[in-house]
């Protein structure tokens, strides 16, 4: 698999990662199974995809368990990103960016991986009762005391109806254009606070062919600074894979069952997205998943998709999307398709 290099330390892993997330926390829990998880990641790792993200309020915990069984056999082949500062309780989930439990929680996460090394560690999100400063700091005597690698941010979430989409083939709104969202100017502000205390290696934030707002500031901040993109949701949580059914339901405690996007007259109405990465992909003998991730990777060579799954077979298949190059008209077709219709919140 082609590989990608992440922040200034060049850090390198394949374009490709693997979300780790599914397999523990979130979606449908009637089908995770411990043994199908594990044959995922080994999977993903066979075919190239070394960066395996995780964090420890998936499950909680339970999902760095899962990883640390992996790595215990196969640590040399993977780059390990995971993250801190969210607890999940019995009804909510609460920050907490104070510098000793930065600390602990780092050394914790390292038991549960089982491995010396975190190759990323993230910052889930600010805690707004600390100085993100603060936060980053302890973060960084994480780096000075040989514990982690690099550090990354992943983007605030906002609270807004989204905007329409501007064209994808450029990475920022053209000359008198739409007006930019502002979707990520809490992120952009914390970034440059902690910049000027450690270098950030990596912000990472949804991205996708539904969501492509990280174009408009976002992605050009990073790719102007060095810093890498890691692509969350890439496959618009299993939507823009083509394998959901419209009005099929979800299981209670999967996110989508609570998701504007995903209510049954929604999902119809969003077809013609799908549809439309159907037809690229007929062209190239591809998957509407995997044309979805090819769009991702055509965005910048600092950017990584980072797809989750539970199943191996959909590890291999995201795999693949690697190989896949998009021409110009391809991406001019994708620019053109419907904007996805839903609020996202």
């Amino acid at each position: 698999m082609e590989r990608r290099t992440i922040g200034a330390a060049a850090l390198e892993v394949g374009a490709i990662g693997l979300g780790c997330m599914p397999m523990s926390w979130g979606y449908t829990e009637s089908q995770r199974s411990l043994d199908s998880s594990l044959r995922a990641v080994h999977t993903a790792l066979d075919r190239g995809s070394s960066l395996l993200d995780t964090a420890d309020m998936y499950g909680p915990f339970t999902n760095e368990l899962l990883v640390g069984r992996v790595l215990k056999e196969r640590r040399a082949e993977a780059f390990v990103s995971t993250k801190c500062g969210l607890l999940v309780g019995e009804a909510h989930i609460v920050a907490n960016g104070r510098p000793g439990y930065v600390r602990r929680a780092c050394d914790a996460s390292l038991r549960r991986l089982q491995t010396d090394r975190i190759d990323l560690y993230q910052l889930h999100r600010a805690d707004p009762e600390v100085p993100i400063e603060e936060t980053w700091g302890a973060m960084a005597e994480l780096v000075a005391a040989g514990k982690v690698r690099s550090l990354g941010l992943c983007a605030v979430g906002a609270r807004a109806v989204r905007p329409a989409r501007a064209a994808r083939t450029e990475r920022r709104p053209p000359v008198g254009g739409p007006r930019r969202s502002r979707m990520h100017d809490g992120t952009l502000a914390q970034l440059e606070r902690i910049q000027q205390v450690f270098p950030v290696s990596s912000v990472q934030a949804e991205l996708s062919v539904w969501s492509p707002e990280p174009l408009e500031a976002l992605l050009p901040w990073c790719e102007s600074r060095g810093v890498g993109f890691l692509a969350a949701m890439p496959l618009g949580n299993g939507y823009l894979t083509g394998t959901l059914t419209p009005g099929q339901g979800f299981e209670p405690e999967d996110i989508r069952a609570r998701h504007p996007r995903f209510t049954a007259e929604m999902m119809a109405a969003n077809q013609p997205v799908v549809a439309g990465l159907r037809r690229v992909g007929a062209r190239h003998g591809a998957t509407p998943g995997q044309v979805a991730l090819a769009w991702v990777l055509a965005q910048g060579r600092h950017v990584v998709p980072v797809p989750g799954t539970k199943k191996e077979r959909w590890a291999a298949q995201n795999a693949k999307a690697a190989a896949l190059t998009l021409t110009r008209e391809d991406l001019a077709e994708i620019a053109v398709l419907p904007p996805a219709r839903g609020s996202w919140y």
